[in-house]
């Protein structure tokens, strides 16, 4: 059995969770076995070109995870070679998302740009070496020149060069003596390689652009595959996990690391990506999306960002949760979005305190019930948390219940309120149906209606069988509330499976979103903060938007009530 993992919870505290065994675990755990490592040193190196998603946060999950379970250090280091996309707000947006998460880089946050010059440096050791070479093709060339999966490559006429011809035209480079796309430096291996990515790799481009750390000290800037294993091998990372598409990239890294007086050579390892059902992970297509405002911005709580997420509701335990069960493969696949659903629930039904709100508000008047009284009931803020203790409801002679729960002409198995069936008013009393009052137009406009005052409560001493339990608020004490029911962005399984013809963006759901404006909820949700999570009841999950206002709340649903997915895996 393995050790178990502690975990840093939203409230900053530990909790102790069991980590799932997979392959990179097996890895590692022979590796400080054998004695190769004593100390496991991992890193997440996102590029600050966009908001973190979900598929990054089992990405970062894994390597603080593995640290924190080995007693070892991840790096935060952000890859920022590329000055054209780059923005502190993603610099600032990554590190609160995984702090948010829980996960803590301690001193240990570098940046690709620390080591530009030591990378400027191995650079012209690597054409000193005559292992790289200066190259007059255009990006279109070399793209003609690379040949495809069947046919070989061919090499650049300016492949021959001599060292010292490279070496000044780099340095020229480096001065900027030359317009963009005009040169650039690539390593000499073999434009006959099986290998794309190992027929004359560029490694460094003209980009005359300024820099968000470096200002306009460079106007070359490494690639990525040149920059990450150099920057792995600086900070001595023993082992550099990354996704399934860099498995074709690992010759070209061991490769690199293998020309270089580098003081160690990490391990790279690969495994397969999140891909979530009814979503895209495409950090371009979520930039598409924003720039084309078919969402309102990276925090979109429909968007699969984490800033999203978090404006939505989720929680980091449920996140962490589903990136242990997902756990870690070779093979990719499509995670069903309900599992992420179940895991959220299972969290917020522990954590989140009940409240009673009506979306869709109809009106009752109780005739029997005394014009002037205002009771207070007592009713539990969590049944799953006993140290929640409890809260006062108002109750009084006009209420509102959802206008799905009332049905004059109810099909065969109903058990809300119809002219035939009495009801349980949570916390409250019975009542019955005696009139229904209509407009000119026949439309039911409110109901009236009896109650049981022996019922308070909800139970009598008789042995009345009432089936039926409705949530409700008081009419002269709920206060307004914006509600925003949000579902799912795409409305195909795999989005980016199109059909011909067609673009991710044409399977955008058109009721992703609905917005009510008028709903009514217990008055002790006027003093409800933005990020409180509450469970309306029999509706789902809420959580008071940043949007709200101390006059105006505005509420996000999490996710709703129904969990489909644990009932198919029962049946299963």
């Amino acid at each position: 059995m393995e050790e178990k993992r502690n975990r840093p919870s939203e409230d900053n505290t530990h909790v102790t969770a069991s980590p799932v065994s997979n392959f990179i675990r097996f890895i590692i755990d022979n590796d400080l076995a054998s004695g190769k490592h004593c100390k496991i040193i991992t890193r997440f190196p996102p590029e600050p070109n966009g908001y973190l998603h979900i598929g990054h946060a089992k990405s970062f999950c894994l390597n603080f995870g593995l640290a924190l379970d080995h007693q070892g250090i991840c790096h935060l280091r952000f890859d920022d070679t590329n000055p054209e996309a780059e923005d502190m707000e993603y610099v600032d947006s990554i590190m609160a998302d995984v702090k948010w998460l829980g996960f803590d880089w301690q001193n240990k946050l570098f940046y690709a740009s620390n080591y530009f010059d030591q990378l400027y440096e191995y650079a012209e050791y690597l054409i000193t070496t005559g292992k790289a070479y200066v190259c007059d093709q255009s990006p279109e060339e070399v793209r003609e020149y690379l040949g495809t999966l069947t046919r070989p490559g061919i090499n650049s006429p300016y492949r021959d060069r001599s060292c010292e011809e490279n070496l000044d035209l780099f340095r020229r480079m480096k001065a900027g003596e030359f317009e963009e796309g005009t040169k650039s430096l690539r390593a000499r291996i073999d434009m006959a390689s099986p290998n794309l990515n190992m027929r004359d790799p560029v490694l460094y481009r003209i980009k005359k652009s300024s820099h968000h750390r470096t200002g306009d000290k460079w106007v070359i800037y490494p690639m990525y595959d040149y920059t990450h294993c150099i920057s792995d091998a600086l900070e001595g990372i023993t082992h550099s996990i990354c996704t399934l598409e860099f498995e074709d990239h690992r010759p070209l890294y061991d490769w690199i690391l293998d020309q270089l007086p580098v003081p160690c050579h990490p391990r790279q390892i690969e495994f397969a990506r999140l891909n979530l059902s009814y979503t895209v992970m495409s950090k371009r297509k979520l930039l598409e999306l924003v720039q084309g405002k078919y969402v309102s911005g990276w925090d979109d709580p429909r968007m699969p960002t984490l800033a999203g997420m978090r404006r939505r509701g989720y929680t980091p335990e449920a996140i962490r949760e589903f990136s242990d069960r997902i756990g870690v493969a070779k093979a990719n696949s499509i995670v069903d979005y309900k599992l992420l659903q179940f895991c959220l629930r299972e969290d917020l039904n522990k954590k989140a305190r009940r409240a009673m709100a009506v979306l869709d508000p109809l009106k009752i008047t109780i005739e029997n019930y005394p014009q002037d009284l205002i009771e207070e009931l007592e009713a539990e803020n969590n049944p799953e948390d006993p140290q929640a203790g409890t809260r006062k409801l108002l109750f009084s002679r006009e209420i509102y219940i959802e206008k799905e729960d009332f049905m004059e002409h109810p099909p065969k198995g109903w058990f809300r309120l119809s002219p035939d069936n009495e009801v349980r008013l949570k916390h409250a009393y019975y009542i019955k149906l005696k009139e229904i009052v209509r407009d000119e137009q026949g439309n039911i406009q409110s109901l009236v209606c009896t109650y049981d005052p022996d019922s308070k409560g909800g139970w009598t001493n008789d042995a009345r069988k009432v089936k039926g339990t409705l949530h409700w608020v008081s009419c002269n004490h709920a206060i307004p509330i914006e509600v925003r029911l949000y579902e799912q962005l795409f409305t195909a399984y795999d989005p980016m499976e199109t059909e011909e013809g067609k673009d991710y963006k044409d399977y955008l759901n058109p009721e992703s979103l609905m917005v009510k404006p008028i709903c009514y909820a217990e008055p002790s949700l006027l003093l409800a903060k933005p990020q409180e999570k509450f469970q309306f009841l029999r509706l789902g999950y809420f959580i008071v938007d940043s949007d709200s206002t101390r006059d105006h709340k505005v509420f996000n649903r999490i996710v709703t009530l129904k969990d489909s997915w644990n009932k198919t895996q029962k049946k299963s």
